[in-house]
C-alpha cells in the first residue's frame, strides 16, 4: 500500500450544524460551508498543518442552513478560496437555500476572468451517471447518490461520497434518512470492504437509514455525530448510541470538542482518532485503528479480484 498523509477532522460550531475537513494526497475538502468564529481557527490551525493555504474543495451535501450558511459563504469563500465547489443537486426551496446558490454562482462567475477559475460542479443524478466506474481499491474518491431526486423529502437528496484518496476511507452522508436508500447502500461492494469512519446521517438522528442492517454491513470503526456544543437536539439519538455499542463502533462527537483523525507510523493504513475537549487540546478520549485498505492490499490479486466481483458503484472523473 502507498503511504499516503491523511486527515480528518470534525469541527465544533457553538451552534447547530456540520463541519468538517478531510485531506490526503495534497488535497483538502472543506465539508459543508460553514465558517464562523468558533470554527474558523480550528480550520486555519488544520490547513496549516497540511501546508495549504487555500482549500482544494468545498463539498456541499445540503442546501439547508446547518450545512450552507448564506451569512457565513461569503465570507468563507473569500478566505478560504476553493478551487472547486461540489453543490447539491436539487432545487433549494428554501430562501437561504437560495441564497447560497446565488452566492456561489456569482462568486464563480467573477472568478472566470482571473488567473484563479472555479470549478463549479452541482451533484445531480445526471452528473453521478455519467461518471466511470469505480475502480477496486482504487484511491478514488466515490460518489453514490443523489441517483435520483426525492420530490417529497429534501434530506433523502444529500449528496453521498465516499472519500478514498486516504490511507483510511470516510464516509460522508449528509441528511439522508430513507431505508431503501439504507438498503442500497449497504449492498454496495465497496462501502461493505472499505468505509473505516461514517460521519452518521442527519446528525445521528433516528430516522430509518441508521439501523442494525446497515452497520453490520459495513462494520465502520468509528462513527462522527456533529452537535452543538450545548447539544440540543441530543444527536445522536439514544437509539442509534445503543445501535453503535452493540455493533462495536466507537462513538466521537463535536458535543465532546473537535475530531481529529489523522495517519500515523509509514501512512499506509494504521490511524489515530482523538476527540478532543472544547476550546483546547486536552484529549477527552483517543482510540488507533487499521484501515480496512491495508488489509485487503495484503491480499494476492486473485482473492482481491473474487471479493469484489459484484455489481458496480460510480466515481468522480
Amino acid at each position: 500500500m502507498k503511504p499516503v498523509t491523511t486527515r480528518f477532522r470534525a469541527y465544533q460550531l457553538g451552534c447547530a450544524g456540520s463541519s468538517f475537513s478531510h485531506f490526503a494526497d495534497g488535497h483538502f475538502t472543506l465539508i459543508e460551508a460553514r465558517l464562523n468564529d468558533t470554527n474558523l481557527p480550528s480550520v486555519a490551525n488544520e490547513m496549516a498543518t497540511c501546508g495549504m493555504e487555500t482549500i482544494s474543495r468545498l463539498h456541499i451535501t445540503s442546501w439547508d442552513t446547518d450545512h450552507c450558511s448564506p451569512n457565513e459563504l461569503p465570507v468563507l469563500l473569500e478566505t478560504l478560496q476553493p478551487a472547486t465547489i461540489e453543490c447539491p443537486g436539487y432545487e433549494p426551496s428554501s430562501d437561504s437555500g437560495k441564497d447560497c446558490r446565488r452566492i456561489i454562482q456569482r462568486y464563480e462567475a467573477a472568478k472566470r476572468t482571473s488567473n484563479r477559475a472555479v470549478n463549479l460542479q452541482f451533484i445531480t443524478p445526471e452528473y453521478i451517471a455519467g461518471l466511470d466506474i469505480a475502480e477496486t481499491l482504487a484511491f478514488k474518491n466515490v460518489l453514490y447518490h443523489p441517483r435520483w431526486i426525492d420530490p417529497d423529502c429534501a434530506n433523502n437528496n444529500s449528496t453521498v461520497e465516499l472519500f478514498r484518496e486516504g490511507s483510511f476511507n470516510v464516509l460522508s452522508l449528509g441528511d439522508v434518512e430513507s431505508d431503501n436508500l439504507s438498503a442500497r447502500l449497504r449492498r454496495d461492494k465497496y462501502l461493505r470492504r472499505e468505509v473505516d469512519v461514517m460521519i452518521l446521517a442527519h446528525h445521528g438522528a433516528d430516522n430509518g437509514f441508521t439501523n442494525r442492517q446497515l452497520l453490520e454491513h459495513l462494520e465502520p470503526k468509528l462513527a462522527i455525530c456533529s452537535s452543538d456544543h450545548d447539544n440540543q437536539y441530543d444527536h445522536p439519538a439514544d437509539e442509534i448510541r445503543k445501535l453503535l455499542y452493540e455493533q462495536g463502533v466507537k462513538l466521537m462527537t463535536t458535543k465532546t470538542g473537535d475530531v481529529v483523525i489523522r495517519s500515523i507510523g509509514d501512512h499506509t493504513g494504521a490511524f489515530r482518532a482523538t476527540n478532543l475537549i472544547a476550546g483546547s487540546t486536552k484529549v477527552s478520549s483517543e482510540y488507533d485503528f487499521t484501515s480496512k485498505k491495508a488489509k485487503l492490499l495484503s491480499y494476492n490479486a486473485d482473492t482481491i479480484r473474487q471479493l469484489y466481483s459484484s455489481t458496480p458503484a460510480y466515481r468522480r472523473l
